[in-house]
């Protein structure tokens, strides 16, 4: 029941059909990542009504700034696609929960925080899953400390299930399906900090040689800098593991990089950069990895949002995709339980996840110079299929104003 899991249960509930939210948090993030979303994102959470609530959260994104080392060679105007949303609303998570989890409430859905699915068993007639509730218990003797355990199980039928609950996707394992990498995993330092730089709403792209870094404006005068380490090696041994610092954030634990580091990176890749840096609050090692689903779903089990798919920091896609996956989904789920399509009609749906995320995911087809951009640009193709905020045609129209365009089958313009 992340933002994926808590939109298609919203979805749902607005057209009518009665559904269970299942999620083995306690509630809703307590950490304060920041997400961006999309134009089209945005225009689908309008379509719920919750835009304003989240519009007047966010900080508004008009442009993609492309970056060197050197300074500023390129760019992409958000602001110009026009539409009702023509910007990226940056805001952090646990707001974007909140709203959508009142937004169930309103509907009469409420969420079954500490609970997890177990089991999950399909036929012709529904899907039984096997309910674990959690709670803590006290612990240890020496040493005291919390764990969660299984305090009861119930049994529950339901006719269909959609699987957001991310890239350790019991729905995903219940398929069988491979969730294997397509593209070696990248491992970014990550820092947020308070600035007085002036990001003018901006996301900066950094392309350097051997890596690829993004600067977001965050709300508050904020921003988040995510610099790919190429010479990155994760501690694998236990005693080495012992001996690293590590910060807690949202239940998990990451590396902790150091400032010093921070730094150094920003006068190699960034020194146009020039902002102050104050009051850092997160400065870590995160492995992003490049997965796709074997397939997105069977019967009456599917998947959306990072159970299906993950990808790189820098252009946002994996959540944002997720949401209109959601909406799919929830679309036809009621159309099926109407009685107007059958259950075959989702084959279209897994069809159509796997078409766009191989094109996203640089398997299939890319971004190609048209010869009517900067050359650097041109060079930078590759790299800038996973960069761009955006899908479907706003995706193929920013990569026009690069001079390049979306070409190979699945691509987002003709999904």
């Amino acid at each position: 029941a992340g933002p994926v899991g808590l939109f298609a249960a919203l979805s749902l509930a607005k057209l009518g059909v009665r559904v269970e939210v299942v999620d083995r948090q306690w509630r809703t993030g307590a950490h304060s990542y920041a997400l961006a979303l999309h134009g089209q994102s945005l225009q689908m959470l309008g379509e719920l009504g919750l835009s304003d609530s989240i519009v007047e959260r966010a900080y508004r994104v008009g442009s993609v700034g492309l970056y060197d080392a050197s300074g500023r060679r390129a760019e992409m105007r958000i602001s110009e696609l026009g539409g009702p949303f023509p910007f990226v609303a940056v805001m952090p998570q646990d707001q974007l929960e909140r709203v959508l989890e009142r937004a169930l409430e309103e509907q009469g859905v409420k969420v079954r925080w500490n609970h997890e699915v177990a089991r999950l068993d399909q036929d012709d007639r529904g899907v039984s899953a096997t309910i674990h509730r959690l709670e803590k218990q006290s612990t240890g003797y020496a040493i005291a400390h919390t764990e969660w355990v299984v305090a009861d199980t119930a049994q529950i039928n339901v006719p269909l299930v959609i699987g957001a609950d991310g890239h350790r996707s019991t729905v995903r394992r219940s398929l069988v399906s491979a969730f294997d990498e397509v593209r070696p995993a990248q491992y970014f330092a990550v820092f947020e900090f308070r600035t007085d730089a002036d990001l003018s709403g901006e996301m900066r792209v950094v392309m350097t040689d051997r890596a690829t870094d993004v600067v977001w404006p965050l709300p508050d005068g904020a921003c988040r800098w995510s610099f790919q380490l190429s010479d990155y090696a994760a501690p694998a041994a236990t005693r080495e593991k012992q001996r690293v610092v590590l910060q807690q954030i949202g239940g998990a634990e990451f590396p902790v990089v150091a400032e010093q580091r921070l730094r150094g990176l920003l006068a190699q890749r960034g020194r146009w950069f020039g902002g102050t840096i104050d009051e850092i609050t997160w400065q870590i090692a995160v492995r992003f990895e490049h997965r796709l689903a074997e397939r997105f779903g069977s019967g009456r089990l599917w998947l959306a949002g990072d159970a299906g798919h993950t990808t790189g920091p820098v252009g946002m896609q994996s959540m944002n995709v997720g949401f209109r996956e959601a909406q799919e989904l929830a679309a036809i789920f009621a159309s099926i339980l109407r009685g107007k399509e059958s259950i075959g009609a989702l084959e279209s749906y897994g069809r159509g996840r796997r078409e766009e995320w191989r094109y996203l995911l640089g398997l299939d087809g890319g971004l190609k110079p048209t010869g009517a951009g900067d050359p650097w640009v041109a060079r930078q193709a590759d790299r800038l299929t996973t960069c761009i905020p955006a899908s479907r045609d706003a995706y193929a129209r920013l990569a026009g104003q690069l001079g390049l365009e979306a070409s190979g089958g699945g691509h987002p313009a003709g999904s």
